[in-house]
């Protein structure tokens, strides 16, 4: 499956925030949006990932006062992209190697979607028990 395919049963909505949002109201973001990271956008160009798992060690490295401090201060700077042409099995591998478990989703270096670790997962589940099913079928009609 291609990440162009995930992005279609998935849907397009990203969610962003500035460079210069507080930590706090990043938090706040990603308990109402319900999701694990955000994209950090200036204007219409991506310039990090801001991720729970940033957070944490925000909190664990500066305390409390992390919290006033902008998203900049902790987000991941070096971002790693998904093309809509790539299958899973390449996410999966760039996620695993990076360690990371969201991918912004560039189209014609603009933002088009986000896929998460989830999300492959979820692909991954789906292809397998389509395959038994297949198999099944094949080997009921003998």
């Amino acid at each position: 499956m291609l990440v162009a395919e995930i992005l279609k049963g998935k849907g397009q909505a990203v969610f962003t925030l500035s460079p210069d949002t507080s930590l706090n109201d990043a938090c706040a973001e990603l308990d109402r949006k319900r999701v694990g990271a955000l994209i950090v956008c200036q204007g219409d160009e991506v310039v990090g990932v801001l991720s729970e798992r940033d957070i944490v060690q925000a909190i664990s490295r500066d305390g409390a006062g992390a919290l006033s401090r902008p998203a900049s201060d902790y987000m991941t700077a070096d971002v790693i992209f998904a093309e809509p042409h790539e299958t899973v099995a390449v996410l999966m591998g760039r996620m695993t190697d990076r360690r990371v478990r969201h991918l912004p989703v560039l189209r014609d270096r603009q933002l088009a979607g986000v896929v998460s670790i989830g999300d492959v997962v979820k692909c991954q589940i789906a292809e397998a028990t389509q395959e038994a099913e297949s198999l099944r079928t094949y080997i009921a009609a003998g």
